[in-house]
């Protein structure tokens, strides 16, 4: 009976060691750069923006955007303007004085440029780190024939008419 009852504690105290040993082996341990992502920061989400993308002096068609951008909160108290003004207006400026993005060009489109960018030039224009980082949650390109045919098959579906169906 005792050597029962000394087996079924060992086993138990291994069982226990085992299991500790793999939650502390598996668990990394966040550097002061991860931090970031896990406390301190609020979370700021876009409503969808809508870019029209001009070359040669010509609408050729529409960025469409959700960002997620992550705010320090002490520097937002400080911050006089509306947030989302701010947002909405640094992504135009920063499109529109970037010619080089061709957003028709989905293939060699750098979302990482596009987003470092973009944080670096609110961060620039507020002079202050406000902006963490930029995440994207939606990217869309449509071109101006993409429109007219999204018309159209819209018009086709009501009947020839772009008004809605009463049933």
């Amino acid at each position: 009976m005792i050597k029962f009852v000394v087996a079924a504690l060992w086993i138990v105290a291994v069982t226990i060691g085992s299991i500790l040993f793999a939650f502390s082996s598996t668990g990394e341990k966040p550097n002061d750069g991860d931090r970031a992502y896990l406390e301190g920061l609020e979370y700021f989400k876009t409503e969808i923006v809508s870019v029209p993308v001009i070359q040669k002096g010509e609408v050729r068609g529409y960025f469409l955007t959700r960002l997620v951008y992550t705010v320090d909160p002490e520097k937002l108290k400080k911050l006089k303007l509306p947030l989302d003004t701010l947002l909405v207006d640094q992504l135009y400026t920063y499109l529109f004085s970037n010619p080089l993005i061709d957003f028709s060009q989905t293939d060699t489109l750098d979302l990482d440029a596009l987003r470092n960018g973009l944080r670096d030039s609110i961060n620039k224009r507020v002079k202050d780190q406000l902006i963490e980082d930029v995440m994207v949650q939606q990217v869309d390109y449509l071109t101006k024939s993409d429109i007219r045919d999204n018309a159209l098959r819209r018009r086709d579906s009501n009947g020839g008419s772009n008004r809605p169906v009463l049933r």
